[in-house]
């Protein structure tokens, strides 16, 4: 807030949202501290480029006046979004029961020793869409994903088309697998009896030498 020896003036600078081929629009409060009738003024060193409403009028004792100050749409943007326009606001005392449009330029002449308040206010411009933080979880955060895409569920599915792979390919070698025991079952019972036979043989042989012998 600037404090004068009249009134009070808040914000101590122009804020204006600047978004290229749009309008925009920023306000101050004008506060009358004394007792008295306060006219003010406002002027600008842009006058073609904004619009003040009211440029001129009277604060009454112990109230406030907001003027609305509104910039055109401007085809570009300034280097580095920087503005060199500024703005004056005057302000005198005003006869009692003087309107606003009483005000005159004469009531800011500065001759008789009047007092004659004035204060300037720079233009700053503001992104008129500022980007938004990026929330927790997202891609650009480098959190891992939570949904699955097509790509994902094709490889979570994999391993399960290897174990019905398996499966298929033990239950088809599965009668191969029995004929291969029945035949070890079956080679095995042969070796044995072949085994039986021969010893009876040889039995059969020694018993005859010692019967011939005897």
């Amino acid at each position: 807030m600037t404090t004068g020896e009249f009134i009070n003036i808040y914000p101590t600078e122009l804020k204006f949202p600047f978004e290229l081929r749009k309008q925009s629009a920023c306000s101050m409060q004008l506060s009358n501290k004394t007792d008295q009738y306060i006219a003010f003024k406002v002027k600008t060193t842009n006058p073609k480029k904004y619009c003040v409403r009211p440029n001129a009028g009277v604060v009454l004792p112990g109230s406030s006046c907001n003027v609305t100050v509104t910039m055109q749409a401007q085809k570009e943007a300034p280097p580095d979004m920087q503005c060199k326009d500024k703005f004056l606001i005057q302000s005198a005392i005003a006869p009692t029961g003087t309107t606003n449009k009483d005000v005159t330029p004469e009531i800011f002449n500065r001759e008789d020793g009047k007092v004659i308040d004035e204060f300037k206010l720079r233009v700053v411009y503001v992104p008129a869409n500022p980007p938004s933080p990026v929330p927790e979880g997202s891609e650009e955060g480098g959190s891992p994903r939570t949904s699955l895409t097509e790509d994902d569920s094709k490889s979570t599915s994999l391993p399960e088309a290897v174990s019905r792979s398996l499966e298929e390919s033990k239950a088809k070698s599965s009668p191969s697998e029995e004929l291969v025991r029945k035949e070890i079952n079956k080679s095995n019972a042969g070796g044995v009896s072949m085994f039986v036979v021969l010893i009876i043989g040889l039995i059969g042989l020694l018993v005859g030498y010692l019967i011939k012998k005897t």
